[in-house]
Parts: structure tokens; C-alpha cells; sequence
């Protein structure tokens, strides 16, 4: 007589996926009779100051927009003529190598500074009047003079 080609082992997982499956249309035959919606629960609705509620809004206070008032992106800079010469205080500055920083007094950005662009003898707390010019890494004072 043959051995069986079922083992035990074979059954159970069988009959777990079974039973697993039972489980499941038992839940979606629940759902489906209760008549809820998932959707419903997930529908929220933004207020005229930007805050997410679950009421709808008032049609009443509902306002007309007109697609050209309406701007997309951040609106472009005023250009603002700045001065060519600049006054600044220099707050580092490294004699055995030659280079510094100067904090501009209009715009208190700090600015890069070589020996070799300064016209008179400069150190660390001097005040000073420059020009900026573009450099291989950004911005650098150029034609800087002690005031």
C-alpha cells in the first residue's frame, strides 16, 4: 500500500489559507452591509485662512478669482541700484596670508578680500570703502582704501 502524498505540514497550510480566506470575505461582506464609506472618513476640506477642517465650506462666502491674478512661482526681485562703493569693517584679516573678510555696513554680507586688491595698508577692525567685483569664488573686494 501507498504512502500518502499529504503531509501534515501540507494540511495545516492548507487549511491556514483557508481559513484566512474565510476571514477575509467575512470582513468584506461586513464592510458592504454597513454601508460606510473608507472615502467619506478620508474628505477634508480647507478653510479660507489655509486650515484643514471636516466641514465643507460656505457657498455663500465664496469669492470669484480671475486667472490672471493668480501667480504661480516667486515674483521677480526689484532691482535696487546699490552704491559701486561700498563701506565696510573689516572683521578678519591674516597678514602671513594675505587675505581677509569685510563685513559691507549696507548689506552686512561678508566679502572676501586679498592684499593684493587693497590700496593702502589694511588690518583686522579698519573701516574701509571698496568695490565688489565677481572673483573665481564669489564675490571679492576690489580698489579697497582705510577711510
Amino acid at each position: 500500500m501507498g504512502r500518502s502524498q499529504e503531509s501534515f505540514n501540507k494540511k495545516e497550510v492548507r487549511n491556514k489559507k483557508e481559513k484566512k480566506r474565510k476571514e477575509k470575505e467575512k470582513k468584506r461582506l461586513a464592510k458592504k452591509e454597513s454601508g460606510k464609506s473608507s472615502l467619506d472618513n478620508m474628505i477634508a476640506y480647507v478653510d479660507e485662512n489655509g486650515k484643514i477642517t471636516s466641514t465643507p465650506p460656505d457657498p455663500t462666502k465664496k469669492k470669484e478669482v480671475k486667472l490672471e491674478d493668480i501667480e504661480i512661482g516667486v515674483p521677480a526681485r526689484e532691482k535696487v541700484e546699490l552704491d559701486p562703493i561700498r563701506k565696510g569693517v573689516i572683521t578678519f584679516f591674516n597678514d602671513s596670508k594675505g587675505f581677509g573678510f569685510i563685513r559691507d555696513l549696507e548689506t552686512n554680507e561678508s566679502i572676501f578680500v586679498h592684499v593684493n586688491n587693497a590700496l593702502d595698508e589694511i588690518a583686522e577692525g579698519d573701516r574701509v570703502t571698496f568695490e565688489i567685483e565677481k572673483g573665481p569664488k564669489g564675490l571679492a573686494a576690489v580698489r579697497v582704501k582705510l577711510t
